[in-house]
């Protein structure tokens, strides 16, 4: 399947609707999706060194997928849409949500190809295609979920928070949350951030490629990764010759252990 997706690529303009009636794209780009959709792969994963590795292969098939798709309307049972990814629940019943161990809010939009592991809770909010959303994870209300974030297990997403997405450049990182994360309310992570395993992001920190990570114990600058059971504030810091500061991430204090509760002590951030 890989191979086959590698080599429409490169043909990929001249891709279309009518594409899919070739029966070996169909079953390439199709079949792609679904195994997104079930968690047999994923855009990207950790290998045994501990490094994050991007499968291009399957951002370039999300893309092709989306060049072939047509709009169409579609409806939840509350409202119509016109789009052409289709929904993740649709078809779903009682016995297929009660196997999967997920719950759903009324007002949360899951798009098709992304993956919700069993003990998730999805609060109002949009899951985008490729993403992948770990085992007891919770995403809270009016969250954004952005193409092929990769979410870990037991993290909660606070109330308003923005992860970014990325497919185009093929290379690109997507934004990475690892296990046992805690984002909090208002948050943006994007840019392909990782936020290693364990950490805590307080209520309306910004991360992007180029945000300045500093901690404060050691006096290191981070860019794009902040590591494991870091406690991070938003801050800032002053220029070199004093006449202005700049927004800033601010590493408070690591933690001596990984915090096993989605809820925290207030004192965390003292």
């Amino acid at each position: 399947m890989k191979t086959i997706i590698e080599e429409l690529w490169n043909v990929r303009d001249s891709l279309n609707s009518e594409s899919l009636k070739e029966p070996e794209i169909k079953k390439a780009i199709l079949d792609t999706i679904d195994k997104l959709d079930s968690g047999k792969i994923k855009v990207a994963y950790k290998d045994k060194d501990g490094v994050w590795i991007v499968n291009e292969w399957v951002k370039k098939a999300i893309i092709m997928f989306m060049k072939v798709s047509q709009n169409y309307i579609m409806n939840d049972g509350a409202h119509k849409y016109f789009d052409k990814i289709p929904l993740k629940f649709d078809g779903w019943d009682n016995v297929k949500f009660e196997t999967s161990g997920i719950r759903v809010a009324p007002n949360c939009t899951v798009r098709k190809g992304c993956f919700i592991e069993k003990g998730a809770v999805l609060m109002p909010s949009f899951i985008n295609i490729g993403s992948y959303i770990g085992e007891g994870t919770v995403i809270d209300t009016w969250s954004s979920i952005g193409s092929c974030a990769q979410i870990g297990k037991n993290c909660h997403i606070g109330n308003g928070v923005g992860i970014g997405g990325v497919l185009e450049p093929i290379s690109s990182k997507p934004v990475i949350i690892e296990d046992n994360c805690i984002i909090g309310a208002k948050s943006e992570i994007s840019e392909g951030v990782i936020i290693e395993e364990g950490s805590v992001i307080s209520i309306g920190v910004c991360l992007g490629r180029n945000t300045k990570i500093y901690d404060k114990e050691s006096g290191q600058v981070f860019y794009g990764r902040v590591p494991a059971k870091s406690v991070v504030v938003a801050g800032s810091l002053p220029s070199d010759d004093g006449t202005y500061t700049t927004y800033c991430a601010i590493i408070i204090k690591r933690l001596d252990e990984i915090l096993t509760t989605k809820k925290y002590p207030h004192e965390i951030f003292e």
